[in-house]
């Protein structure tokens, strides 16, 4: 018997164990019947919403996706082990796992309900893409959890930030001039579909080196879908948003406005180019003050014609081979036109799709011809 006070709590007895007395009031914790109860309800609640967002969006009309329990995913990860994190954000954390023998990706949301919605996101938009090449292919979730876990093929260990300024271990592959290109053709196909595939065209919001998976071959994949948006029938904005996103990757009227629609995701793809040509941040302090903000440094060094003094030295020291100056100043122009401070002066997506898909058949065509 322990007494606090004018509270008494008992905890000798296996029965104790599960009672707890405040006055004349007896509360249970943590008993089975409890922790199934919880299950049951957060069930309930997750597949209602889940359900609710798939009519809504989808029209039904999705990919199925498999029910994981709890204490599977617990299990696939080892229990969430950090040496299992494969990338993280501000609100999520993905881990490696294994589950009947095959890799997985485990994505786990932190506690809040500001998260939620942004979860649901995830699961209906990524459940709409998962039939594309380029984008992470959604196997399932587990429900019973207060914010779903989300179960997601695996892709690979690292990401294009990884490859570009991660540790040397991540980087022990240079990251050469086709292999770039070939991303960035990729994530501009997976974004066009979005944008052209459904009823009503989808904003991604969040494209960054973060959310584009790499495997062991370079091959990318876009991930994460939590800041995804429709945009309503009829309307060719959406309007009075919140502002989500991060900095230096969003479109300056979407800054200043809140309203937004595709050219937020052509801005955001250019900024990608950009990274991917320089091998830099939109924004490194530690630079000269005239190279501290990567868009304005390039627009100067191309209209001085300049422009191999932004180019990321791992490309210029694979060498030199007929057309390669050519496809790079044409990258780093698409790349300035999808920046256009203007909205309506950027190319659509499909429009830089087509752009990168020459670019990158021309590449590959003149490095053949070389040898």
């Amino acid at each position: 018997m322990n007494r606090i006070g004018g509270m008494t709590t008992c905890w000798e007895t296996k029965k104790d164990k599960k009672v707890n007395r405040i006055g004349g009031m007896t509360t249970c914790w943590a008993t089975k019947k409890d922790k199934k109860v919880n299950k049951e309800t957060a069930f309930i609640r997750n597949g209602s919403k889940l359900l609710e967002n798939l009519v809504h969006i989808c029209d039904g009309k999705c990919n199925s996706i498999r029910r994981f329990s709890a204490t599977e995913l617990e299990k696939a990860t080892n229990n969430y082990d950090p040496r299992k994190l494969l990338t993280s954000d501000g609100f999520y954390k993905l881990y490696k796992g294994f589950l009947q023998g095959r890799p997985v990706s485990v994505k786990k949301f932190e506690d809040g309900d500001k998260w939620y919605e942004y979860c649901f996101n995830d699961i209906v938009y990524s459940s709409k893409m998962s039939v594309h090449k380029s984008c992470v292919k959604l196997l399932g979730c587990c429900l019973e959890t207060q914010i779903p876990i989300l179960v997601f093929e695996y892709v690979g260990d690292r990401t294009l930030g990884d490859c570009l300024w991660g540790s040397e271990e991540a980087r022990c592959r240079p990251l050469l001039w086709i292999p770039r290109l070939k991303i960035a053709m990729d994530m501009a196909n997976a974004v066009a579909f979005l944008h052209a595939a459904f009823a009503r065209p989808i904003v991604f919001r969040n494209i960054k080196p973060k959310n584009i998976l790499l495997d062991d071959n370079h091959e990318a994949k876009l991930s994460d879908f939590s800041l995804s948006i429709s945009i309503p029938e009829g309307e060719s904005h959406v309007k009075g948003a919140t502002v989500s996103g991060t900095l230096g990757f969003m479109a300056p009227e979407y800054c200043t406005t809140a309203d937004f629609n595709e050219k937020q995701d052509v801005y955001n793809i250019g900024v990608i180019l950009l990274m991917l040509l320089s091998g830099r941040y939109p924004k490194d302090s530690s630079r000269p003050e005239e190279e501290i903000f990567l868009l304005i440094h390039v627009e100067d060094c191309v209209e001085d014609d300049r422009l191999n003094e932004v180019i990321d030295s791992t490309i210029i020291a694979e060498g030199a081979w007929p057309g390669k100056e050519q496809q790079l100043q044409a990258f780093a122009a698409l790349a300035l036109r999808c920046i256009s401070e203007v909205a309506e002066d950027r190319p659509s997506m499909i429009d830089v799709s087509k752009e990168l898909r020459k670019m990158h058949r021309s590449a590959i065509s003149c490095r053949q011809q070389q040898g």
